[in-house]
């Protein structure tokens, strides 16, 4: 598929996922929570993290209002989570991160990300960086782990 192509259809993807919002609304059981803001844009989320008893996440819920880039990313980072264990949510966030370090050099392990990939090309805009960050820093921090730096 030619560069311009994929392009466009990521840019689908975020739009889609901007409107549809998968994970989105609050209930109550959350085994953890977290709200963030950016504080260059006023982009703010909360999330919750619903763990079931042998420490997997069943799924995340989350509200919040911003950009599309914000709102897609926790919608694509709703759908990724399920089922996954600690090392597991490490190793997404840890790929996610590296992802939007990149500057657009490297294109994501779709394998990890699912169709999170598509937030590769904001990385070449660090204004935004923050923004498709944001969901996944308060998933961090609704786990307790300490961010990779």
């Amino acid at each position: 598929m030619a560069s311009r192509e994929l392009e466009s259809m990521y840019q689908h993807v975020i739009l889609d996922h901007a409107k549809e919002k998968h994970g989105f609304g609050l209930r109550d059981g959350a085994t953890g929570s977290s709200h963030q803001i950016n504080p260059t844009c006023g982009d703010e989320v909360t999330l919750n993290v619903y763990r079931a008893a042998d420490g997997r996440v069943e799924s995340i819920g989350w509200e919040g209002q911003g950009c599309s880039i914000s709102t897609a990313s926790a919608s694509l980072l709703s759908d990724i989570v399920h089922d996954l264990t600690a090392d597991e949510v490490t190793e997404r966030i840890a790929a996610f991160r590296e992802l939007m370090q990149s500057k657009g050099a490297i294109e994501g392990d779709e394998d990890l990300l699912g169709d999170a990939v598509a937030l590769g090309g904001v990385s070449r805009y660090i204004t935004r960086i923050k923004c498709a960050m944001l969901p996944w820093v308060a998933f961090e921090d609704a786990l307790g782990l300490t961010p990779a730096r």
